[in-house]
């Protein structure tokens, strides 16, 4: 019989091989019931079981350990997000070399074990149950923005946290991501990044995205260009952004909005 979650109750799965960590998660997650309410309704040993666990019940996340036998955690994360509702994903594994391919895989978390029950509540809370069946075509469901962006960079991969990012630059098939420290170069559209991070960011132009949080104000622009007339303040880095006069309308009252 597949087991009824309630409205609003976080449904798990717990996949992993070894017994005794099992038992630890389903300890935490009664523990953290009356915090986050959730019900767990599946446990596998491997990839391969927890697939025909969720073919028959659909589960909001999947708390799973990496290296397991048949079918490992990586394989089972691709797996997972080709379904049509697929949960999302929180690695819980002894360690901490798959850091990199977890971000590739936008897991919504990636906890060391051994797990610690805050750690545990600070990962679910970033999972939101998925909409209860109706009559109508389901809304395509929404991937949670990710937390980093990678760079590849002379043989290696750099994860770029996005809080830290103070703005998005176009520059020919590049994006530059500019921290307070340096720049980076993503092989990502502009258009794209603004989809997925726009209550993050702010469109100052054409190919400028700026941090919401990283304005300070604006001055006027001593440019001859007319097509910008203010020029955006940073915080924490002296460099000005150009604002665009087709967005300085929706730039102002942005501002209006947070002045005193």
């Amino acid at each position: 019989m597949i087991p009824v979650v309630s409205p609003g109750v976080l449904s798990v799965m717990i996949v992993d091989d070894e017994a005794p960590a099992r038992v630890r998660l389903r300890d935490l997650l009664a523990d953290l019931a009356p915090v986050l309410p959730n019900e767990l309704v599946a446990e596998a040993e491997n990839g391969l079981l927890a697939l025909a666990a969720v073919a028959s019940r659909p589960v909001d996340v999947a708390l799973v350990d990496i290296q397991m036998p048949r079918m490992d955690g990586i394989a089972l994360a691709r797996r997972l997000s080709e379904l049509a509702q697929p949960p999302a994903v929180i690695f819980v594994t002894a360690f901490d070399a798959y850091a990199v391919q977890a971000f590739e895989l936008n897991v919504v978390d990636y906890l060391l074990k051994p797990v610690r029950a805050q750690r545990l509540l600070a990962a679910l809370q970033k999972v939101r149950p998925l909409r209860p069946p109706t009559s109508r075509s389901p809304a395509p469901l929404q991937q949670a923005a990710r937390s980093h962006l990678t760079c590849h960079e002379r043989g290696r991969l750099l994860l770029i946290p996005v809080a830290g990012i103070i703005y998005l630059k176009a520059d020919l098939k590049y994006v530059t991501a500019r921290t307070r420290d340096r720049e980076y170069l993503l092989d990502e559209s502009l258009s794209h990044l603004e989809q997925e991070f726009g209550e993050q960011f702010l469109r100052l132009h054409r190919s400028v995205l700026v941090a919401r949080e990283a304005l300070v104000g604006f001055e006027k622009s001593g440019s001859d260009d007319a097509e910008t007339q203010w020029q955006a303040m940073l915080r924490d880095i002296p460099e000005r952004l150009p604002v665009s006069r087709r967005q300085w309308p929706l730039v102002k009252s942005f501002a209006h909005h947070f002045a005193p």
